[in-house]
């Protein structure tokens, strides 16, 4: 195990129902979620990601379900041409099959 060193911090009373409500969701310590979204902050993480872990759960289901469907046809479903719009925006032709 690593040395650890205590460092005492203020954070705000939003801070403090969050962390908590965080930390309780993934199973940990409100002391190793602060570690670790230390880590992820030195580390150049982005503050975009979702952070709930339900969130992850439906996005790993979709890539799996994606991955679970084969590769792509090798055969283009349209031509060239019919992936051009009209005058109104429209795809002009029909679809192959």
């Amino acid at each position: 195990m690593t040395q650890m060193v205590r460092k005492q911090i203020y954070i705000h009373k939003r801070q403090k129902a969050k962390v908590r409500q965080a930390a309780k969701a993934r199973g940990m310590s409100e002391a190793e979620f602060i570690r670790q979204a230390i880590d992820q902050q030195l580390a150049g993480g982005s503050k975009t990601l979702p952070a709930d872990p339900a969130t992850w759960e439906r996005a790993l289901k979709l890539m799996q379900d994606l991955y679970a469907l084969g590769p792509l046809p090798a055969e283009p479903r349209w031509t060239r041409e019919e992936l051009y719009e009209d005058e109104n925006g429209n795809l002009r032709g029909t679809p192959r099959h």
